[in-house]
């Protein structure tokens, strides 16, 4: 059983996300003094007493203007009144009704979802209640005086709202696969999201920018449950500047660390550009799954040779990520897009797949007795004692040597290549640690005094 759903309506800078991160208890919607910050719908999770229930924030609505989003900002408002179990709608206790208030409310009225009306920027407890009081003209009820910044009058205003939420039962924990939709500006992110869900959930545009706020969507499948988060277009840092893009790229940053698997989507168009290279390294920094997304497939003029070509391009360029599963597709038609998170499926379990030690061992002597380790200039030969793995996401093998020194690149990249191909680990990073037989001891010496302890 879902989340109750508590949507948050208003006209643009009343302070609607301020309210938002406000009840999550956490500062995840951007908020930023310019008009328009927020298009998307965008869902956090927050409680009040013994209630759970999801918030949504929306853009800030205008009726008499059909310039840039604004229609789409509309039609995200009105999916989030269609699943609210209560609407709360905000107003700007300083500036007092304006038309564009009456026009929303005049709006709402002629919705089923019950509204609540919440008067924000009532920072004064002692004018809160003259500024709220100017609202009783709405026709919505009594006026809750509030204040975002500082969380005043929103318990009352809370206590209100949980009366309009159905009772649940305690939500069993699902465990969910976390998946961050990441790529350049105009790659198809939102709409690979909404070719997923199968609806608008996100605004699409030629237009570079247009998402901001990331996007969570929850998703099930064949029994499996996918967070999806739709992430803002990542430009290069020198073209950044400080403002809403320059939040929404560390939010875009934050999606990728806390994903299991990220989709990085690249524009079949344009092909891998440096600025893809770059995110793609940060990735890997990351230790993230990933899969590699090949969007607008369907624009690209094919022949028998296409698609041999195209992966000869993405070995050349992406030729440190050669375990990364790609797919070709397009958001646009659909084309394979069903088979994307098959793909998911399989970084997210070699993601945290732990291997005994035993095998490990085998695998490091058979690559040993096809390459021996190479030798130095005085001699001394490197040798490997035994290997072990440590952890997982990603998958880590601690190599135990005699001096990691005598271990050059090639080596070190030839045992990586035997073990990914002995054991797998399709779809993630793997990371070999080589620890000299110092550390060994050390190690040694700690297992045999724990012993005697």
């Amino acid at each position: 059983m879902s989340l109750p759903i508590v949507a948050i309506i208003g006209r643009p800078n009343v302070g609607k996300s301020t309210i938002v991160n406000r009840l999550a208890g956490r500062k995840e919607a951007i908020v930023h003094d310019e008009p328009g910050i927020t298009r998307d719908r965008t869902y956090k999770q927050a409680f009040w007493q013994d209630r759970e229930f999801q918030v949504v924030d929306t853009g800030g609505l205008v009726f008499d203007d059909d310039s840039e989003f604004l229609p789409e900002i509309r039609e995200q408002a009105m999916y989030a009144l269609a699943e609210a179990s209560v609407a709360i709608f905000i107003v700007d206790g300083q500036l007092g009704p304006t038309s564009a208030d009456a026009e929303i409310a005049d709006w709402l009225r002629q919705q089923s979802v019950p509204v609540l009306l919440a008067v924000n920027k009532c920072e004064s407890p002692e004018q809160g209640l003259m500024q709220a009081a100017q609202f009783w003209e709405l026709g919505l009820g009594e006026p809750y005086a509030v204040s975002g910044i500082h969380g005043s009058g929103l318990g009352d205003l809370l206590d209100a709202a949980i009366a309009y939420l159905p009772a649940i039962g305690e939500l069993p924990e699902t465990d969910e696969i976390k998946v961050a939709i990441v790529g350049r500006p105009n790659v198809g992110k939102s709409s690979l999201l909404n070719a997923f869900v199968g609806q608008t959930r996100a605004i699409v545009s030629p237009i570079s920018g247009t998402t901001r706020d990331t996007i969570d969507t929850l998703i099930e499948r064949n029994d499996t449950r996918y967070r999806l988060i739709d992430t803002a277009g990542i430009r290069k840092k020198k073209n950044v500047e400080y403002g809403a893009e320059f939040f929404s790229i560390n939010r875009a940053f934050k999606a990728i660390r806390r994903a299991d698997v990220v989709l990085l989507v690249i524009d079949a168009i344009d092909g891998v550009t440096e600025q893809d290279q770059k995110l793609i390294g940060r990735v890997v920094d990351e230790g993230r799954a990933c899969v590699l997304v090949v969007n607008k497939w369907d624009a690209v003029d094919k022949d028998s040779h296409t698609i041999y070509d195209y992966d000869r391009h993405l070995d050349d360029r992406l030729y440190y990520m050669s375990w990364a599963e790609r797919v070709y597709v397009s958001a646009k038609t659909g084309q394979r897009v069903h088979k994307i998170l098959d793909l998911v499926d399989v970084a997210a379990s070699e993601h945290q797949r732990r291997v005994a030690t035993s095998v490990i061992n085998e695998v490091l002597e058979e690559a040993i007795a096809w390459k021996s380790p190479p030798t130095n200039r005085q001699g001394r030969q490197g040798k490997i004692y035994y290997g072990t793995q440590v952890r997982t996401q990603p998958p880590t093998i601690a190599l135990f040597v005699n001096d990691p020194k005598r271990f050059n690149d090639n080596y070190r990249r030839y045992i990586e290549r035997q073990i990914r191909e002995q054991l797998g680990f399709t779809g993630t990073p793997m990371r070999l640690i080589w620890r000299g037989k110092k550390a060994r001891d050390v190690e040694d010496r700690g297992v045999n005094r724990a012993a005697k302890v």
